[in-house]
């Protein structure tokens, strides 16, 4: 396993390993994050087993819901190579990144089902909520207020690397 900085060659192959899961990330995406890491407001760091894809992590260096808290966004393994360490590697690489700068590193998870190993993981790294609840795209959810369950919807954790 590698794992290395997102290349230029690197959306195309990405955007389809996605595509043949049913995932709507298109190669756009992958170019505004390779501009976004040229431009330092992102690093994107890509697992490869055997040469081959196997997964990725961004770091957001600038967070639009914790602000000069970096946050991890955006972390996918292939279905077919989870639990093989793949995930932990790039949480690894990623939390050693963030604690070159920061001292603190913020996730959000969804709340369905598809999201319980992502859940699970985190609390075992050490992650805890940061006590303001569901948000949903971003913002807080009032008390009584109905929200849909999709991605949208999220609980946000920290946690202290240092």
């Amino acid at each position: 396993m590698e794992i290395r900085p997102l290349r230029d060659d690197d959306p195309d192959i990405i955007s389809g390993a996605m595509a043949e899961l049913g995932w709507d990330k298109p190669v756009a995406q992958y170019e505004r994050y390779l501009a976004e890491q040229a431009a330092g407001t992102r690093d994107v760091l890509v697992a490869t087993v055997g040469g081959a894809y196997a997964g990725y992590v961004t770091v957001r260096w600038k967070s639009p819901y914790f602000g000069n808290v970096p946050e991890i966004q955006d972390f996918n393994v292939l279905p077919k190579l989870r639990r093989q360490g793949i995930g932990s590697a790039l949480m690894d690489a990623a939390e050693a990144l963030v604690a070159e700068r920061s001292a603190v590193v913020g996730i959000g998870v969804g709340l369905y089902a598809d999201y319980g190993q992502a859940q699970r993981m985190y609390v075992r790294r050490g992650y805890l909520p940061d006590g303001r609840g569901l948000i949903y795209d971003g913002h807080q959810v009032p008390p009584m207020e109905l929200v849909r369950n999709d991605d949208a919807a999220t609980l946000m954790f920290t946690k202290q690397l240092r």
